[in-house]
């Protein structure tokens, strides 16, 4: 019965075992990519979050501040 399920007699086709192997590591390598992109995302993004904190700081000028009262 499970020869007829497989379609033919003989069991898995070794390159079809090959391609598939091929392909969950492909896989695997696109994941791991993935996230190694957004690692890098997340750490540019921080990196230009904080600059613009740092530039926004930067242009207070504080001859232009009124002065506490006293």
């Amino acid at each position: 019965m499970a020869k007829a399920l497989l379609g033919y007699v003989g069991g898995s086709d070794p390159r079809l075992l090959a391609e598939m192997r091929r392909l969950q590591q492909r896989v695997q390598d696109l994941e791991s990519e993935l996230v190694r992109i957004q690692e890098e995302n997340d750490a540019l993004a921080a990196a230009a979050s904080h600059d613009r904190i740092m530039e926004s700081m930067e242009s207070i000028d504080a001859h232009q501040a009124e002065p506490a009262l006293t």
